[in-house]
């Protein structure tokens, strides 16, 4: 499956990019290199890769510009950002620019390698048009977005994974361990508090009165469930 996959690895230390490069190699991954911004942009147009990492601090812009531009240029694939610091997460979260995904560093290379294999299944599994309708609403998962009324509505990527999750289980009790572990996967270190306050946000923008949800419900000691 990985021989025709092509990845497009933007990352201004030497060593770290010579690290994970060998290793995507070994995996069986086409790799394509980049060290600052301007040379990625070019690059990802023209090789047109499955998936970019993407380091969050890169000489000359940041990842997030890079980002945006490739997707202003119609790049529609997956970007997952490499990102340093902790507090970066908060700013990729609060700006939707058109990252996937994150790795925070120092990452483990069976983490970023399992991080791939899994987004490659996964945007293999789901159809480039894959769609969910319900209520007046419909959810397009792979731009995260969200069409209410006729509106768009941006969804960060967390909201997104917790709206799919539900839209796959609806009138289904999920309890918050379950979707936790689906949301954030190998990083279930987060706490129920962080959970909630994504859903109080996705309510936000899918209920017409998100102080007393009509599809979004809280099931009390168990977790959530979606009604339609």
């Amino acid at each position: 499956m990985n021989k025709e996959i092509k990845i497009a690895l933007v990352e201004d230390d030497e060593n770290l990019r010579f690290l994970v490069a060998e290793r995507l190699h070994t995996e069986g991954y086409k790799v394509y290199e980049a060290a600052n911004g301007d040379e990625a942009e070019k690059m990802i147009v023209e090789e047109q890769p499955d998936i970019v990492l993407l380091d969050w601090m890169l000489p000359g812009k940041q990842g997030s510009e890079v980002c945006a531009n490739i997707r202003q240029k119609g790049f529609d694939k997956l970007i997952i950002m490499m990102t340093a610091k902790a507090q970066d997460i908060d700013k990729i979260e609060a700006y939707n620019f058109g990252v996937s995904d994150y790795i925070t560093k120092p990452f483990n290379m069976d983490v970023l390698v399992a991080l791939i294999d899994n987004k490659i299944k996964f945007s293999m599994s789901i159809e480039k048009t894959e769609s969910y309708k319900f209520a007046n609403m419909e959810h397009q998962p792979n731009t995260h977005t969200l069409i209410k009324d006729g509106r768009k509505v941006e969804l960060t990527i967390l909201e997104n994974r917790i709206l799919l999750y539900f839209l796959k289980n609806k009138n289904k009790v999920i309890n918050r361990e379950e979707l936790m572990m689906e949301v954030w996967g190998y990083n279930a270190d987060v706490n129920t508090r962080t959970l909630d306050m994504h859903i109080v946000r996705l309510r936000k923008k899918i209920e017409d009165n998100p102080d007393s949800p009509k599809y979004l419900q809280t099931v009390r000691g168990i977790g959530y469930k979606f009604v339609l």
